[in-house]
């Protein structure tokens, strides 16, 4: 070998024992000063550290003891963090590229103190603490031995503090025979946790791993976790990954509550007030889309299945949902649209935890409900249109598409609706039902229903048909007459403007029609109608029994919420009833009048007009007295004269015709603007 080779030989390796010389007595504690000067003089923020440890490597780990990191200017409190020891690693591969990617973080005995403003400047930024720039700084995972987190976001509002502390959990298994919950081996750390949310506090606990995997890794970690907002409980046990900026969920899921408007302040989904509830699915995350398959649960006592979804979207997220019930009860669900019985939630006084969701503009709602003078018998208490507010910055905060389905639904009075098909769309404000479809009485009823939510004041339109209804199934029956019978139709377009059915319906303009054909009505009834008193008489003898109806039309015209009668008739065998009338949707009140027209003679006939009158719940009738008093003071001055004229203004004569019922049933349901020519009450007689 050439001495030139040799000697270069012998300096390389006395430099490789130099450098290893240099790798065995080198004291890293020799660079710790410089490095909490940098620290400090990059982030403009004191740093220290009381021992600098590292261990080489392509991705380097450095360990810190006593390490303490002031706070920014800005934010509360003197230090951001405090830990006993920190140790972590750096891919120095991703520094290249201009990224911090922090492999692995573990911490002892560590306290943050975190804050974000309103406009995104952040504590935990370590250059400039005034950059409002997405950060380059990544955690992959992290494990904490013992540590508290203190977490303010000013621009949510949100708070939150957090306690983390480890066990052994074979230890915590083997005391679980003790009485104690059982713990899965996986589970290792426990995060108790309390805080707020805009308005609304919450508390809990979370078990997990050794580690928690954080921004981007994509690696899951089990999770066990029950939060706790008032009287609303949601627990959860599966997987989740990336703690921070949650990437994938997998978990079983149970909610519970008091009501489901309490959910409000934590998804902004506009839920309606409701009964107590439990929900169980499962719940996934892909993306920001967030699905709950195969629920299951009871809104009261209504039941329900089926699947939702969540998608976190621009510029409002978007709620799908596609629900089954066996049973649903209207008391439970009615306050979505405002309706209240007795056993509806809102019928009852108001938790802690309901109060605390109403916000102020609810509460001046509420108040000028209670000041609204109503006449007699119309007291907001016995009101029949549903009151209950909607709430059109709700309706704005998402987007929404719902289908709902329900074979059987106990509804108030006992009356008969089975197989409900309803199908919601809401988006940018526009709320549209359609289809809102039930089975009632034999019949159909098929509703739509439009709500603009875009101005202060909902905007509303609807247009709901009532198909075939039996009138055997809407009217009770009584042992003193025959049972009614026939077919009901009618339809109600009506358009108006306010925050609740009540206030829509006072303001309304359209049209309300109805038709009655191939009905069966009591004898007694009708003879009771015209006063024709010896027909009664030899009813009430003989027995009561059914009389053909040939046909029945009423039309209202609507203005204002004010409703005025352009069609009012009924046609049977043996009497003509004609009639006109007003209601007033905003006081709930009524008032018509009917006249009797006999087709044929009778004898000790009193036939006069009857007025109907009152409130839609306490309706009353009233004779025409005037009338009345006239053919009976005419007979009580012919029975002076002569015994048997007295009879003559009792006796009938029989002016009723037939009418068209063809027509009628045409303008009763004719929505186009057809209407009767001034002064007429029917169509004219075939």
């Amino acid at each position: 070998m050439p001495m030139l080779a040799r000697k270069a030989l012998w300096i390389v390796g006395i430099a490789a024992c130099a450098i290893l010389l240099v790798v065995l007595v080198f004291d890293w504690n020799w660079l710790r000063p410089s490095l909490n000067q940098y620290v400090t003089q990059k982030t403009h923020r004191t740093f220290s550290s009381s021992d600098l440890q590292v261990r080489l490597g392509w991705a380097p780990t450095i360990r810190l003891k006593d390490v303490q990191f002031a706070n920014a200017p800005w934010a509360r409190g003197a230090l951001m963090a405090k830990i006993g020891q920190l140790e972590f690693s750096v891919s120095l591969r991703d520094l290249f590229d201009g990224k911090v990617l922090v492999p692995r973080v573990a911490l002892t005995d560590a306290d943050f103190h975190f804050e974000q403003l309103a406009d995104h400047r952040r504590n935990w930024i370590i250059s400039d603490p005034s950059d409002t720039s997405p950060s380059r700084f990544r955690i992959s995972s992290l494990s904490v031995t013992r540590g508290h987190l203190e977490y303010v976001d000013h621009g949510i509002p949100m708070s939150l503090r957090i306690a983390v502390s480890t066990f052994d959990s074979a230890a915590r298994a083997k005391a679980s025979d003790a009485g104690a919950p059982p713990v899965n081996k996986n589970y290792t750390t426990q995060y108790s946790f309390d805080g707020k949310y805009h308005d609304a506090t919450f508390s809990g606990t979370a078990l997990t791993g050794d580690v928690l995997s954080f921004q981007e890794s994509g690696i899951n970690f089990p999770l066990q976790g029950r939060l706790v907002a008032g009287t609303t409980r949601l627990d959860v046990e599966g997987t989740v990954a990336d703690a921070a900026d949650i990437s994938a969920i997998d978990v079983r899921l149970q909610m519970a509550g008091e009501t489901l408007a309490n959910i409000y302040p934590f998804l902004l989904l506009p839920l309606p007030a409701s009964p107590p509830y439990r929900i169980q699915g499962h719940l996934t995350q892909k993306g920001t889309r967030y699905g709950l398959d195969e629920i299951r649960g009871q809104i009261g006592s209504t039941d329900i299945s089926g699947n939702a979804a969540y998608v976190d979207k621009k510029p409002r997220p978007l709620l799908q949902a596609n629900l089954k019930s066996e049973l649903l009860n209207l008391a439970d669900l009615g306050p979505l649209i405002g309706i209240t019985t007795k056993n509806s939630p809102s019928a009852a006084p108001p938790t802690q935890a309901q109060t605390s969701t109403r916000s102020a503009a609810q509460a001046k709602e509420r108040a000028t409900d209670k000041e609204r003078v109503l006449p007699a018998g119309t007291a907001i208490g016995e009101r029949l249109l549903p009151t209950g507010k909607f709430e059109g910055g709700r309706l704005k905060a998402i987007d929404a598409e719902a289908q709902l389905s329900a074979k059987r639904v106990k509804a108030p009075d006992k009356l008969e609706v089975e197989n409900v098909e309803a199908g919601l769309r809401l988006k940018d404000g526009i709320l549209k039902i359609d289809p809102f479809d039930v089975d009632f009485a034999g019949g159909r009823i098929l509703s739509v229903i439009d709500l603009d939510a875009r101005q202060s004041v909902l905007a509303a339109r609807t247009d709901v048909r009532l198909e075939r209804l039996q009138l055997a199934k809407l009217l009770p029956q009584s042992p003193k007459l025959a049972q009614s019978q026939g077919v009901l139709d009618a339809r109600m377009t009506l358009n108006g403007t306010g925050n609740s059915i009540a206030d829509v319906a006072a303001k309304a303009d359209g049209r309300i029609g109805a038709t009655l054909d191939r009905a069966q009505i009591s004898n007694l009834l009708d003879a009771a109608s015209g006063l024709n008193g010896g027909k009664v008489i030899t009813l009430l003898i003989g027995g009561d029994k059914d009389i053909p109806v040939r046909c029945g039309a009423a039309a209202f015209e609507v203005k204002a919420g004010r409703g005025r009668s352009s069609l009012f008739v009924v046609d049977t065998e043996q009497t003509r009833i004609d009639g006109a009338g007003t209601f007033d949707l905003d006081h709930e009140r009524f008032d018509a009048t009917v006249a009797p027209k006999p087709k044929h003679p009778g004898i000790l006939s009193l036939r006069t007009p009857v007025r109907l009158f009152g409130t839609f719940r306490h309706p009353d009738y009233q004779l025409d007295k005037a009338n009345l008093a006239l053919r009976a003071g005419g007979a009580v001055l012919l029975g002076v004269v002569a015994p048997v004229a007295a009879l003559l203004p009792l006796i009938e004569t029989g002016p009723g015709a037939d009418i068209d019922c063809k027509k009628a049933a045409a303008l009763a349901l004719a929505h186009q603007g057809v209407t009767p020519a001034k002064g007429s009450s029917a169509p004219a007689s075939k």
